[in-house]
């Protein structure tokens, strides 16, 4: 059994994301303790930014014309999709950035999914379990002020469930830069009821995940 697990957070020490996320962790580990986890941080390994670009212009080419940085490029998309592939659940923990996707993860993403195995016309990943955990500086939800300006929740869901076509469950927790952001000082007891709401879903999910390969293993 494995697990794998993409945090795109720029602040490690401090991120909601990764604390949601090892609530996810913790509940896979404890199900199957003698499991892999294999990690990928993009914060402490960003990909390069012409890595993607790279990949795709080597296939314009013959094998022996490629550049070292188009043969370095399609062999860490190769390791990405491997990882992807191997794993028997992904976890991915990936913040909202200035009303977008992260950009660490948006260039992980568009450099793994040259890799065939894992384009939409692949089955790799069909009906593989997985858990988004997203969080939001503030909240975007249908009422609030800047509804609609949640640029990333939407494109994940997207390319997650319905291009790979994972088995996806997606904890949301908005309102993490209240403390941090005196102008959101007033949404202090929403934003505490909603942590607690997001904890709890992270710890769900992460059973369910678990549950759901222990019973296809069997």
């Amino acid at each position: 059994m494995s697990l794998f697990r993409l945090d795109a957070s720029i602040l490690p020490a401090s991120s909601a994301s990764r604390s949601l996320a090892d609530l996810v962790e913790q509940e896979w580990v404890a199900a199957h303790p003698d499991s892999t986890v294999t990690r990928r941080d993009l914060a402490v390994e960003p990909v390069p930014a012409t890595a993607w670009a790279d990949a795709v212009t080597a296939n314009f080419v013959g094998e022996g014309e490629r550049t070292d940085r188009q043969r370095e490029a399609q062999a860490l998309a190769t390791t990405f999709a491997d990882e992807l592939t191997v794993a028997d659940a992904l976890l991915f923990a990936v913040p909202l950035y200035n009303y977008g996707v992260s950009q660490h993860f948006k260039t992980w993403f568009d450099l793994a999914y040259t890799d065939p195995r894992i384009d939409p016309q692949g089955t790799a990943l069909r009906g593989k379990p997985a858990t988004l955990v997203t969080v939001l500086g503030g909240n975007y939800a249908p009422g609030t002020p800047k509804e609609g300006w949640d640029h990333s929740t939407g494109w994940l869901r997207r390319v997650l469930e319905d291009v790979w076509g994972l088995d996806l469950r997606v904890v949301e927790r908005p309102f993490t830069l209240v403390g941090v952001n005196p102008a959101l000082d007033a949404f202090s007891d929403a934003a505490a009821a909603l942590k607690l709401k997001a904890e709890g879903e992270a710890v769900i999910y992460g059973r369910e995940v678990a549950a759901m390969r222990g019973s296809s293993a069997v």
